[in-house]
């Protein structure tokens, strides 16, 4: 199969690109890294009027720090972020999760914010986003805004991004120096979409949590935030903490579901151990330290 014939425009501005998908009336895609874009044009699953490839947009790209936290312009390439050591010094959960993100070839090509965009529910990026308490921001010919990641997802690849909207920018809020991370996924082969994944942060004081970002991957149709069980860490001593008590808090806010590749109680039970097991050994690391 070949794509549907698409007119292609390649904006260098944020207002250009806004003032395209305005006029092309919901007709228009966003051509970032195209991982998954090219594919479905190839299958005609997508067939645009409009291809608007935000590649040449400066704007877009890189990775910088702000009074809010740290940027990640949307049209980041994945391995850009992957060995920038800005991210590493103070978001290496991140870091750790973009090393699982697809293969070396596809991180290559494919972006920061397309992943985040798309929202799959089995990927880590939108997890990481949710997770760690991250804002999209963006934009069109009515202004700009920006979205809390907890509120991004409203379905599986479904989003509040409206067909003239542009993700520009991820902002992720600074973790202080020494925090734990957590970071586990269970797939089929390497590269291939999580069955199970877990991604987390806990930030801590005088010994104790006073700060927990914990999220889900491939346990819904969206990442999920384990609001439960980060309320239940804030105030604990790592020595105190039971971990099968907050796995199965977390597993609480869950809503896997049945597929081809594994069932919603094979999901529910590795998510159980996989969670328990990553803060076990995360927390009695930090201790023997």
């Amino acid at each position: 199969m070949k794509p549907a014939p698409f007119d292609y425009v390649a904006p260098t501005s944020v207002e250009e690109a806004c003032k395209v998908l305005a006029e092309a009336g919901g007709g228009a895609t966003v051509l970032a890294g195209g991982q998954t874009l090219m594919p479905l044009l190839n299958l005609r699953m997508s067939q645009p009027f409009v291809l608007v490839d935000i590649n040449k947009i400066p704007e877009l790209s890189g990775i910088s720090r702000s009074e809010n936290g740290i940027r990640i312009g949307a049209a980041t390439r994945q391995c850009d972020a992957l060995s920038n050591a800005l991210l590493a010094a103070e978001l290496p959960v991140l870091v750790e999760a973009l090393r699982h993100v697809g293969h070396h070839q596809t991180r290559n090509r494919g972006t920061v914010g397309g992943s985040i965009t798309l929202g799959e529910p089995a990927a880590e990026q939108p997890a990481c986003a949710v997770a760690l308490g991250a804002s999209i921001e963006i934009a069109s010919v009515r202004g700009r805004r920006s979205v809390a990641a907890t509120e991004f997802y409203v379905g599986p690849f479904m989003t509040v991004l409206e067909p003239d909207e542009l993700v520009t920018g991820i902002t992720f809020p600074h973790w202080p120096s020494g925090h734990i991370t957590l970071f586990r996924e269970l797939a089929q082969r390497p590269g291939d979409f999580a069955l199970v994944g877990m991604v987390g942060a806990l930030a801590l004081e005088g010994g104790s949590i006073t700060r927990a970002g914990l999220g889900w991957f491939g346990m819904g149709g969206t990442p999920i935030r384990a609001r439960a069980a980060e309320a239940a860490l804030l105030g604990q001593a790592l020595d105190s903490v039971n971990a099968d008590a907050i796995a199965e808090l977390a597993l609480s806010e869950c809503a896997p579901f049945d597929d081809h590749h594994a069932s919603a109680e094979y999901r529910r039970t590795v998510g159980r151990r996989l969670f328990a097991k990553a803060l076990r050994e995360a927390l009695t690391v930090r201790e023997a330290a």
